[in-house]
């Protein structure tokens, strides 16, 4: 049943996907020691598809939009770290990362637009 939520719904798949990919990356980080902000990292980056995953089950429109507002807040934290990430030679090429981060906002705040405009 969950793999029919992840499968069937654009958003819902990137995001989980993104968060793997999130996993993956903050396990690099922590071989090299860099807990503190792997730890961040790990917290917004798998917060983003929380958010939208929890979103999917919305008491109404407006609460829908709320947590699609949390989910953009967290990617631009997590958008952050990332280019923390990349600035610094000690950490591993966050590039592609940022990529993916930058396409899931865009769906986030074309959805969130979309959906203030049928509730208006």
């Amino acid at each position: 049943m969950d793999d029919e939520k992840i499968n069937n719904n654009l958003i819902v798949k990137l995001s989980f996907e993104f968060a793997l990919q999130i996993l993956k990356y903050t396990e690099v980080l922590e071989e090299r020691r860099k807990f503190v902000l792997s730890n961040q990292l790990l917290k917004s980056g798998t917060s983003i598809g929380a958010n939208i995953w929890e979103a999917q089950n919305a008491e109404c429109k407006a609460d829908f939009i709320h947590k699609m507002k949390i989910s953009t807040k967290e990617g631009e934290e997590t958008k952050y770290w990332l280019l923390l990430c990349k600035h610094s030679n000690q950490y591993p090429n966050s590039d592609d990362l940022l990529e993916k981060l930058e396409i899931l906002q865009k769906i986030l705040n074309k959805i969130i637009s979309t959906s203030k405009r049928v509730i208006s």
